[in-house]
């Protein structure tokens, strides 16, 4: 699955805002003294992740971008390598098979976003990867399955639970994790012996750009699920899009007990 550029700026300062900057203040606490960083993103877009981290963390730090679009990587690259005191690498292909001696050597792993899109054998696959080669993970806005638009209507469960529901089908014979992605992660991580923290990571939308494109795309996936809902849809549309809604998210530090 691939993202447009566009999609991706949408969202920036959206996701720039809900991270926890609580998780990356304990993380720092455990990356002292290394220097320079070495950062494994994963599915990384056009970089967002990365131009949100980089100054947070400090010191001198290297990049290598994950994804499976090279449009993408190439954007990402580019972006990264402008900041100061931050050099950059690409690896183009398929993530959901990395093994510990694919990350070793690496001060930190991250991802934005991308949970959600593994499967549990691929998400249970990751953390013990991340765990053996002890590295820690810090795995940002993972779509909780839960939205609160106000005021709120009968109507709102409905798209939801769709929406919920398009997003655990089945792709190319793999289950996908949707909102169960959270809670798999912290089972996971602590299944292979981690310990973990998690935060809430929530956007807050208010008639705005984002919002008008996001309630679009949640719609349009909950009618794909449950064609009953077409009819609605339009009109549903229009209501919503000068409410104010939160999308929850969540994020997770995940730290190897050799950390």
């Amino acid at each position: 699955m691939t993202f447009a550029p566009e999609w991706l700026a949408l969202r920036e300062n959206a996701d720039a805002q809900a991270r926890s900057t609580e998780l990356v203040d304990a993380l720092r606490e455990t990356l002292v003294n290394r220097n320079p960083l070495t950062i494994r993103d994963l599915g990384c877009g056009t970089g967002s992740m990365g131009r949100w981290l980089a100054g947070r963390l400090g010191g001198v730090q290297h990049w290598v971008l994950h994804d499976r679009d090279p449009r993408l990587l190439g954007l990402a690259e580019a972006g990264m390598s402008a900041l100061e005191n931050v050099t950059a690498e690409t690896r183009e292909g398929d993530l959901t098979s990395l093994e510990a001696a694919d990350i070793a050597g690496a001060d930190l792993v991250t991802c934005s976003a991308l949970l959600d899109l593994l499967t549990t054998d691929e998400m249970n696959a990751l953390a013990v990867a991340c765990v053996e080669a002890h590295v820690p993970a810090l795995f940002t806005l993972s779509v909780a399955g839960r939205i609160d638009i106000d005021p709120a209507e009968p109507l709102d469960a409905a798209f939801q639970d769709a929406f919920n529901a398009h997003q655990r089908r089945v792709v190319d014979g793999r289950r996908l994790l949707g909102p169960d992605a959270p809670a798999a992660a912290e089972e996971a991580f602590v299944a292979a012996g981690a310990s973990v923290r998690t935060a809430q990571s929530p956007w807050r939308m208010h008639g705005d750009a984002l919002q008008s494109e996001w309630l679009k795309g949640w719609v349009d996936a909950a009618v794909e699920q449950e064609p009953a809902l077409a009819s609605e849809a339009s009109e549903y549309l229009r209501r919503r899009s000068t409410a104010s809604v939160v999308v929850h998210h969540v994020d997770l530090l995940a730290l190897p007990g050799a950390v």
